[in-house]
């Protein structure tokens, strides 16, 4: 009778491209970046350890530390990442319509589905504890330079006003939308989505309406 095959004999076989358990290194600093961000949510930046992260994530610190040689890294990471989204989402909002009234409703509902997409990235951006870094500090105002400066080209287009009280108009839109948004998601059982974004570009528009449009039709 034939002996079972000894442990390690065993003809071997082709492994796929990324055996289980295994990663790419994309991948992998992909799911270390979810685990991170969920640690710094829940901790904040100062409570949070690297070894809460990788224990987390469910690897070794040095796996963690091969991929980030730091905490600050890992958070700067995290917000270039959410940064990205929510300029990505503001760019959109002013390009997908010519209608005025319409480019305002689109700008407040990106910041409401910045801070709804479950992520609560919105946190890292708006609410972190470590805005006094130099860099992180700069990577915000940047991200918040870069919204307001696409919102404020399309009120100087609409209304023909001078760039600096376009850029104050601007600033205003995304103060009111990021602090509603905000104040929405904390006591999101309220009311809808929907509504506190209605609510909010009628404040809006209301205001921004008493601009006369640059380019009206002849009657």
């Amino acid at each position: 009778m034939a002996e079972p095959d000894a442990p390690g004999t065993a003809e071997p076989q082709s492994s796929p491209a990324l055996p289980r358990g295994r990663m790419s290194r994309a991948q992998r600093r992909e799911q270390l970046l979810d685990a991170a961000r969920q640690v710094f949510v829940t901790a904040g930046y100062h409570q949070a350890a690297m070894d809460d992260i990788a224990e987390r994530a469910g690897v070794s610190k040095p796996v963690l530390y091969q991929h980030f040689p730091g905490k600050l890294e890992l958070y700067l990471g995290l917000l270039d990442t959410h940064i990205r989204d929510l300029t990505d989402l503001i760019e959109e909002a002013m390009g997908r319509s010519a209608d005025n009234q319409e480019r305002v409703r689109a700008a407040v509902a990106a910041y409401f589905d910045f801070v709804d997409s479950g992520s609560e990235g919105y946190r890292l951006v708006f609410e972190s504890d470590l805005r006094n870094d130099p860099q992180v500090g700069e990577k915000v105002a940047a991200a918040q330079e870069a919204c307001v400066a696409a919102i404020t080209r399309s009120i100087a287009g609409d209304t023909g006003i001078d760039p600096d009280r376009a850029r104050v108009l601007g600033v205003g839109v995304v103060g009111v939308s990021v602090a509603s948004a905000s104040a929405w998601q904390q006591n999101r059982d309220s009311m809808s989505r929907q509504d506190a974004i209605e609510l909010v570009a009628a404040l809006l528009w209301g205001g921004l309406s008493a601009f006369p449009a640059a380019h009206r039709d002849e009657d």
